[in-house]
């Protein structure tokens, strides 16, 4: 099956025009045509956002088939099309001439039509994993070119006094590198890499964006530092670079509100047939926190048995678990239902590790 998209067939042949327009619609294509390379060139500057590939052909008044795909690459609006010449000439030379001009590919007439649904989709697949790229790089520059304008716009990952210190000379004191107690928090979701091996790209990042929207939203309302997002997994942390006096109650509140929240998503995605469950690691003890990368590309991160441990609890958590361990539990034992899961074997430490599941908040008593 030949992938769907709109194919401009310029041809000088009304004959040629209506044997490619009929094999390229039977492949589910929709077909615009031209008479000629100039026609063909104003079609394209008219429609080129919508034209997903070209059929060129070479012998043509006005404007022939080298001049038209010449004009192609000069051009930065189109030069990205993909371009299939579909010809009668079947001389070495033209064919090599062609390929270096920019052609994708070359086909003698008459054509195979099996061989024309081969090239048709190698030349879509291919631009539409450039589409994605483009429109993916776009996105990147947009989020830099505003980040670097205004650096209040940190607070869509960071809160604005976060992005305050780190820009000051204390924090540049703290980027160097630190000790602090914190409370670190793994989030992922269970059964993404399943749905991600049939997913189609779009499906996938806009599952994503859905998620990482959600998350977001949570970690600025609760003072959290979002260390990084890869894909399902989002590392948090608090209690630095600000400090937080309730920072592990905050990780707490934050990882219950992200599971009330997950609740529509999870119904939302089930309905178009993607099974995904929410699942959080908690864990509270000291790191070394600062700057971590190398010279024009830096983190701020956290490293320590800390980190580890919440990422194997997340790691280790059911859909709609948010496992803590036990220092949590002591340290909000006034705050926090929960239920016991036994000691758990983490890769990493030498020990199990007791791990409870937060079933909830406790309603706190007005005094």
């Amino acid at each position: 099956m030949t992938e769907t998209g709109i194919a401009l067939v310029v041809d000088d042949s009304r004959v040629n025009r209506l044997v490619l327009t009929r094999q390229l619609t039977g492949l589910g294509l929709e077909v615009l045509e031209a008479e000629n390379g100039a026609e063909g060139l104003e079609v394209l500057r008219a429609h080129g956002d919508a034209i997903d590939i070209v059929l060129l052909d070479v012998i043509m008044p006005e404007l022939d088939g080298y001049e038209t795909l010449a004009a192609m690459k000069a051009d930065e609006a189109i030069r990205h099309l993909p371009v299939l010449i579909v010809s009668g000439v079947e001389e070495l030379d033209s064919v090599v001439r062609c390929i270096e001009l920019g052609a994708t590919d070359y086909l003698t007439k008459p054509i195979n039509p099996r061989i024309l649904q081969a090239r048709l989709n190698a030349s879509l697949a291919a631009k539409r994993l450039r589409d994605l790229e483009l429109e993916y790089l776009e996105q990147q520059r947009i989020m830099t070119s505003t980040i670097e304008r205004q650096k209040t716009e940190l607070s869509r990952f960071l809160s604005p006094q976060i992005a305050q210190l780190i820009s000051s000379s204390e924090g540049e004191t703290m980027l160097a590198g630190h000790r602090r107690q914190v409370t670190v928090c793994f989030c992922d979701l269970r059964g993404f890499t399943t749905f991600a091996e049939g997913a189609d790209p779009e499906e996938m990042l806009g599952v994503l964006g859905e998620y990482h929207r959600m998350m977001g939203d949570a970690i600025i309302e609760h003072g959290g530092t979002l260390e990084h997002f890869a894909g399902d997994g989002v590392m948090i942390f608090f209690n630095d670079p600000i400090a937080q006096e309730d920072h592990v109650e905050r990780a707490v509140r934050m990882a219950v509100s992200m599971r009330e929240r997950f609740g529509p998503l999870s119904a939302g995605w089930r309905k178009r047939g993607y099974e995904l469950g929410f699942g959080v690691g908690i864990a509270v003890g000291y790191a070394t926190l600062g700057r971590i990368g190398f010279e024009g590309r830096y983190d701020y991160g956290a490293i320590g048995n800390v980190t580890i441990l919440a990422s194997r609890l997340s790691s280790q958590a059911a859909a709609d678990q948010i496992l803590v361990s036990q220092m949590v539990v002591g340290m909000l034992e006034d705050v926090i239902e929960v239920e016991s899961v036994g000691e758990l074997t983490i890769k990493g430490l030498s020990r199990p590790v007791s791990a409870s599941n937060v079933l909830g908040l406790k309603t706190r008593v007005p005094s």
